[in-house]
């Protein structure tokens, strides 16, 4: 069992930066797929950053502004977020994926206002 713990958000006004964190426990991220979704009020949940075995993907909305990294010590995923855009207010959630196995965590809001 793994089990993933998401921290970090808040309110930001646009142009700032928040930097989100996953906490992994039980089982190391580096066997996993390690995702980055968010889902804003009235939308479908969507990726927005992806990392696997170093391979790194991000959706076109957030290229070049958010950035994933992973600290294999701390057994923790980063998602560094800059120039923060209204439209990026949104809960923002952790995936791991892989061997068979899917887990979330529950969440940590962003909201972007002035």
């Amino acid at each position: 069992q793994m089990h993933l713990e998401e921290s970090g958000g808040g309110l930001v006004q646009p142009g700032g930066s928040l930097r989100l964190s996953c906490k992994v426990s039980g089982r190391s991220f580096t066997y996993y797929g390690m995702y980055w979704f968010r889902e804003a009020p009235g939308r479908a949940r969507e990726s927005v950053a992806q990392w696997s075995g170093g391979s790194i993907w991000y959706a076109d909305s957030v290229n070049g502004r958010f950035t994933i990294t992973t600290d294999n010590d701390k057994n923790t995923v980063y998602l560094q977020m800059n120039n923060l855009k209204v439209e990026d207010t949104a809960v923002y959630y952790c995936n791991a994926d892989g061997r068979g196995e899917g887990y979330w965590g529950k969440g940590t809001l962003v909201t972007v206002s002035s």
